[in-house]
């Protein structure tokens, strides 16, 4: 069983930044891709990023290419989004997720683990 908690979330000005981290425990970390996924109120929750099991290999939502890079650091289990060029439609529950299988995934149905959210606000 794979523990995940994000944090870094936060109000931030349009054209601002965050980072995002999400520290998984319980399970081996480098045996599972990793993605971020988010939340609007009232709207279905959405993909935004993934990263492969080694690394090499990442998948960005259009609406987040060219303003966010996700990366993993296996020695520390974690697993960060950094988003630039913030927009308030960027605001949110951010969600990281655990996916078990080879791939790299977007689909919410593919990931077996997830956190419990952090919250971003861009304001305009």
């Amino acid at each position: 069983q794979v523990q995940l908690v994000e944090s870094g979330g936060g109000l931030v000005q349009a054209g601002g930044s965050l980072r995002l981290s999400c520290a998984a425990s319980g399970g081996t970390f480098n045996r599972y891709a990793m993605g971020w996924f988010r939340q609007a109120p009232g709207k279905e929750r959405e993909f935004v990023a993934a990263i492969s099991r080694s690394g090499s290999a990442r998948y960005y939502a259009d609406s987040m290419k060219g303003r966010s890079t996700i990366s993993r650091d296996d020695a520390k289990n974690t697993v960060y989004l950094q988003m630039n060029s913030l927009k308030p439609e960027d605001t949110g529950v951010y969600y990281c997720a655990a996916d078990r299988s080879v791939g790299l995934s977007n689909t919410l149905a593919d990931y077996d683990y997830w956190g419990q959210g952090t919250q971003v606000t861009v304001s305009s």
